[in-house]
């Protein structure tokens, strides 16, 4: 289920799978649940939440054994997609409210979660970046919402979320095996059967701002008790999100700071020493561009310093042709890995499925080996520094 990102009900749609997962009217605990899919051969239905650009997914997925692995064993996906039919249709509930013992139960799970975020520093840095960066907007919203929205569910808010959900948010379903079509579609149809009827319900589209405000890049600092600084800054990707080419994106963030042939790998980390790690990730759905990095104290400005030069070199075009090539390999690799797994399969289909401008992973690696130096060049060309987070000790 897809809606959009936003701080009032984060929180709940994140809990709400967790709930669900926690018992159905045919298996009313986990202790049934979880019996009934063990004699399915260890299949499991697990609670799923991710974030794309400002876009919430919440859901379910599972995972189980194809049937002509285990002669004589019936119809395994058909009895997967009933009991997580029932699961996400016709959940355990007491007096018309979903289940308060299992609401209390999984919202401190929650909150413990959302607190744990900061014992991964190099992670938090990232969020906290992106708190300061985009604040007003969607994308500052963590896909678990935060503590005190957590904290204030109830019975009532949760069950009129799941509702809304239910009836609302755009539904996308995704398999990965050896059963025909057909009978895929039959066991969805009828282990949904009871969803509401969709009117016309559309993936949200992200709010996509080109450039920084203006000024100087904003800063922001916070004091912690760490040994190793973090140097984290954040990119507007610019003019290039009017019409995104995201195979170009791709081998750009490789040769600036998405692989280990990287410029910011091999010169501010490997030659100069500025960096214990630094490395850029894109988020080709909001236009961003993160880079992250730990550094010595006394290293903070030397290192940014260099980052961005770095970031100046790809603008000019001063890539060699081992660059480029070294990049493109690494993202072909990376993508056929992932078709190599059904879990990877499914991330790249659902990535595709949300995205601005939909692309078939399966052509993806020949439109990345089509990508061109201008290509890499004109991307680059746009980005600008929106904001700068460092993490110090106290």
């Amino acid at each position: 289920m897809v809606t959009r990102l936003e701080r009032s009900t984060a929180s709940l749609s994140a809990l709400l799978p967790r709930v669900l997962r926690r018992g159905s009217e045919e298996y009313p605990d986990i202790e049934q649940l979880s019996s009934a899919l063990d004699e399915l051969y260890g299949a499991y239905v697990e609670p799923t939440v991710r974030k794309k650009g400002e876009l919430q997914c919440i859901g379910l997925y599972a995972d189980f054994p194809d049937d002509r692995y285990i002669p004589g064993s019936g119809n395994i996906l058909e009895d997967v997609m009933s009991i997580a039919g029932g699961v996400l249709l016709k959940p355990d509930m007491r007096g018309g409210f979903l289940r308060e013992d299992y609401i209390a139960s999984e919202k401190k799970n929650l909150i413990d979660d959302i607190r744990a975020a900061i014992n991964d520093k190099r992670g938090y840095a990232v969020d906290r970046l992106l708190e300061e960066m985009c604040a007003g907007e969607a994308y500052s919203v963590n896909r678990l919402g935060a503590e005190p929205e957590a904290g204030a569910i109830t019975a009532q808010s949760l069950t009129a979320r799941y509702r809304e959900l239910i009836g609302n948010s755009a539904v996308k379903l995704f398999y990965c095996g050896c059963a025909e079509p057909a009978r895929v579609e039959d066991a969805l149809r009828s282990s949904l059967s009871d969803m509401p009827e969709r009117n016309g319900s559309q993936t949200p589209a992200a709010d996509v701002i080109l450039h920084p405000r203006e000024g100087a890049p904003r800063r922001f600092t916070q004091a912690l008790d760490v040994a190793q600084g973090k140097l984290t800054i954040g990119f507007r990707l610019g003019k290039t999100m009017n019409a995104p080419n995201y195979p170009a994106m791709s081998v750009f963030n490789a040769i600036y700071g998405g692989s280990v042939s990287s410029k910011l790998f091999l010169n501010v980390r490997e030659k100069l020493s500025l960096c214990y790690y630094a490395s850029s990730v894109i988020d080709k759905h909001k236009g961003i561009m993160v880079v992250s990095s730990g550094v010595d104290f006394a290293k903070f400005e030397a290192a940014q310093d260099e980052i961005l030069t770095q970031l100046s070199l790809v603008k000019s075009g001063d890539i060699s042709d081992w660059e480029f090539q070294s990049a493109k390999r690494t993202v072909v690799t990376a993508i056929k890995s992932a078709m190599d797994r059904p879990s990877g399969l499914e991330e790249l289909y659902f990535d595709s499925s949300v995205s601005a401008v939909y692309i078939d992973p399966g052509e993806l690696c020949g439109m990345l080996e089509a990508v061109t130096m201008d290509d890499v060049v004109e991307v680059a060309s746009g980005i600008e520094v929106d904001s700068v987070y460092t993490m110090t000790g106290v």
